[in-house]
């Protein structure tokens, strides 16, 4: 993979000239910006996704579809609207608590290595530009744009090498454009360790924003924008089909699809809800585990999908909520599992342990994962009090986080 070469921009920030946007004009162009995408996820540590001012459907999902890419590869992000913003996107707000993505409403900017604004014509109409004048003038932070909008009085926003604009159906489209490509390269996600990218979440902030943007499909302009609206309402189909008992399908409005994505969303909520009533504090640990009749009622209730997706998010919200490690765990659906899971994931402000190292020290042999989150698993029948068991991994994990933090360099 090529990488983005920071002096592409050099000298952009508080010096940009107004270029009016012009569509990319072949493949290589795209792909080059792909390319370039892709780097700054591998290697970046947070991205601060923005919009324009009253953002629309499209404004909204592709900064929450974007802020997913950026969490798969393990990245801190965060979002920026305004304290009004609601409405028919609430279910894309609550795909972000599920998913550590940080809503940012008001106040200082967080810091962020990269800046990304997605479905804004041009500068003045930035959300809130002056929020932004000082990471806009600073050239040591790429700015990634991905847009729609072209002609008229359009002008980029992004860093040369980094602007992903070309004609499409709705910003949305270019993301789950991207989204495919990343998930092709099968060595890229071997090396993120990313099982499945196009998630249920990933695709419903996609398809929300084409929907909206197309107006359910009748306003598409080319063959290439009905092929991308086919395929990702073909897999927002395959996703509802194995996600809900109904498999609903084909939809007439987009305001049925927001029905079915907040019906959704209710429902993620909820077992969140459940998970949370179960939190205990221990020093540096947060957790939370379910004894077998508590295991029995969360699958009985959700069902197995909602249920993974889920502790997946909630394990992250223990972690970054506590700033150092989150542990879950639970009784599998016995129907389709003889286990007991635990997750373990620590916060991405505290890198001074390898999780990975716990899991010998644990004396678990059935388990694994990479540096930031590693899961493990026991037979059912041999764990006897899920709650003792789990007192005593937290015991020993809070031993290790305090002998990583002594050996950790001062800075």
């Amino acid at each position: 993979m090529k990488k983005w070469n920071p002096a592409l921009a050099k000298g952009e920030g508080a010096k940009r000239t107004r270029e009016p946007k012009v569509p990319m004009a072949t493949i290589p162009e795209k792909n080059r910006a792909i390319n370039a995408v892709a780097e700054l996820l591998a290697s970046s540590d947070s991205f601060l996704v923005a919009g324009h001012k009253d953002p629309d459907e499209d404004c909204v999902s592709s900064m929450v579809a974007f802020a997913l890419l950026a969490s798969k590869f393990g990245k801190r992000a965060a979002i920026v609207l305004g304290p009004s913003v609601q409405g028919t996107y609430t279910y894309l707000l609550k795909i972000c608590r599920y998913n550590s993505i940080t809503i940012h409403r008001e106040g200082p900017l967080p810091s962020a290595s990269v800046l990304v604004f997605v479905d804004t014509p041009k500068p003045e109409m930035i959300d809130r530009p002056e929020l932004f004048e000082g990471l806009l003038a600073d050239p040591a932070v790429p700015k990634l744009e991905v847009d729609h909008h072209l002609g008229a009085d359009s002008s980029y926003i992004g860093d040369r090498g980094l602007r992903l604009v070309y004609e499409a159906s709705s910003t949305c489209e270019i993301i789950g454009h991207l989204a495919l490509k990343l998930e092709a390269d099968r060595a890229l996600m071997a090396r993120h360790e990313i099982d499945e990218l196009l998630s249920r979440n990933l695709v419903l902030a996609v398809i929300s924003g084409m929907i909206a943007d197309s107006q359910n499909g009748r306003f598409l302009k080319s063959s290439r924008e009905r092929w991308f609206y086919g395929l990702f309402s073909s897999l927002f189909e395959r996703l509802l089909a194995r996600k809900t008992r109904s498999g609903s399908g084909n939809f007439s409005s987009k305001e049925e699809v927001y029905e079915v994505l907040a019906a959704l969303s209710e429902a993620e909520d909820e077992c969140f809800r459940y998970l949370s009533r179960r939190v205990v504090e221990a020093g540096k640990v947060r957790y939370a585990v379910l004894d077998a009749e508590e295991s029995r009622t969360l699958f009985a209730t959700w069902g197995n999908d909602t249920v993974v997706t889920v502790a997946k998010a909630f394990v992250d919200s223990l972690a970054e909520t506590g700033g150092f490690l989150g542990l879950v765990g639970y009784y599998d659906d016995p129907a389709n599992s003889p286990f007991a899971q635990f997750r373990l994931r620590r916060s991405q402000a505290f890198t001074a342990l390898d999780l990975r190292d716990t899991l010998g020290r644990l004396g678990m042999a059935n388990g694994g994962g990479h540096p930031g989150a590693v899961g493990f698993r026991l037979e059912s029948a041999s764990l006897l009090d899920i709650r003792a068991a789990a007192a005593g991994y937290v015991e020993l994990l809070s031993v290790m986080v305090e002998e990583s933090l002594a050996q950790a360099p001062r800075t």
